[in-house]
């Protein structure tokens, strides 16, 4: 299970980046379905997540550590102050600015590359069950903290496909990370996707809301067990 993490962050990673790699400055000032960032924000926002790993990491070594639980992929996602008006503001705030900074498409698609690369390292050499603590106070497993970062790569990469009117390009790895989240043991989710008349990356946008759910659809998912996520 933990290499599959890995692999599914390592493809992930690598998918949007050569997306990134492609894109021109106008395309950067492309609306988002993520406002109040255009294209380009939202991008910055992943550069930001992908490279959270570092900082979890050193945060799980400082001496005085939060008490409470070890929180799973799944309670990272919930309904707190991480979702508030002022941590909001933090997030957009910090995403536009360091997408000012970088200021082109070549810079920002070499972040995002160079953020991924030195998150793959530390996953590939650090224990999957060290203990970290994210910037919201939870003490996390790496190998569950990295799986918040396959959901960040790849639920924002449907919104980046959806900005720039493409195909998605959601990978198998990281599919296969995202179903076993938001569908835990509950069914197959070949057979939900088929249910819903979509393929993987149709049913994960589904699930987190990028692609609204009709009644009838709502209707198929009752009784799977569904993990509702709070993405902000």
């Amino acid at each position: 299970m933990e290499q599959a993490r890995v692999d599914a962050f390592r493809a992930e990673s690598a998918a949007l980046a050569s997306v990134a790699a492609g894109l021109t400055d106008a395309d950067l000032r492309r609306p988002s379905p993520c406002p109040p960032w255009p294209l380009g924000g939202l991008l910055a926002h992943v550069v930001v997540a992908a490279g959270r790993i570092e900082q979890a990491i050193a945060a799980g070594r400082e001496p005085a550590r939060p008490p409470g639980p070890l929180v799973p992929a799944a309670g990272y996602y919930r309904p707190d102050q991480r979702f508030s008006a002022g941590v909001n503001a933090d997030r957009v705030d910090v995403a536009a600015a360091l997408a000012d900074r970088l200021g082109s498409a070549s810079a920002l698609a070499a972040e995002l590359a160079a953020a991924a690369r030195r998150s793959l390292a530390l996953l590939t050499s650090e224990p999957p069950d060290l203990e970290v603590r994210t910037r919201h106070g939870d003490r996390m497993r790496l190998t569950d903290f990295a799986v918040t970062r396959v959901v960040e790569l790849g639920v924002h990469g449907l919104d980046a496909a959806i900005a720039l009117d493409s195909e998605p390009w959601l990978t198998d790895p990281a599919a296969t990370v995202l179903e076993d989240l938001l569908l835990p043991g509950a069914a197959r989710a070949g057979d939900v996707a088929a249910r819903l008349g979509c393929d993987r990356a149709g049913l994960i946008a589904r699930l987190t809301g990028r692609v609204a759910l009709l009644p009838a659809e709502r209707a198929a998912l009752t009784g799977h067990g569904l993990t509702t996520l709070a993405l902000g």
